[in-house]
């Protein structure tokens, strides 16, 4: 079987290995099948954008080390994510399918090249904590979030502050 990618492979290999993480812990981290990485370890399949940049997030690789791994898994310098022609994914869901999840813990990583907010959810006292959801933003988006969210926080309190107690039952 021919393996086009065992460059790539070896390298991503070498970068878990020194981490100390298994397959498994690395499945968990990015949301891939334990399966597919092994494709990819052992070079017989391209890991897309997404992945490579989940993996580097992940593993928190230095600049140079992305650009290297980017390359051996055959993407091109003008494929590289600082090229100014470059542009996000964007997804769009219909209005129904836009669910609101609820959760009780966030997990908040980040990089020089964005953010990356990890919303969990425990199933029970003894379980691990699942991702319901995960955003992925631009640093600069990160924190106009951040300022819009606390202005939103902080009119609640005030409006919070301002109504009255209401009685319950008779006085």
């Amino acid at each position: 079987m021919e393996k086009p990618y065992k460059d790539f492979g070896r390298k991503i290999k070498e970068i878990r290995e020194q981490a100390h993480k298994s397959l498994f812990e690395v499945s968990g981290a990015v949301e891939h099948d334990i399966e597919h990485l092994q494709k990819i370890e052992e070079g017989s399949v391209q890991p897309s954008e997404e992945l490579l940049v989940l993996l580097a997030s992940h593993f928190e690789l230095a600049e140079g080390e992305v650009l290297s791994l980017w390359k051996l898994a055959g993407y091109g310098e003008n494929d590289t994510a600082s090229s100014d022609d470059k542009k996000a994914t964007t997804v769009f869901l219909p209005l129904p399918d836009a669910k609101i999840v609820f959760t009780d813990m966030v997990n908040v990583s980040a990089n020089k090249y964005g953010v990356t907010l990890n919303f969990l959810q425990g199933l029970g006292s003894n379980s691990q904590p699942i991702a319901v959801s995960r955003v992925g933003m631009s640093v600069e988006h990160a924190e106009k979030f951040l300022s819009i969210l606390q202005d939103t926080l902080s009119k609640l309190r005030s409006q919070n502050s301002q109504d009255k107690p209401k009685q319950i039952g008779n006085s």
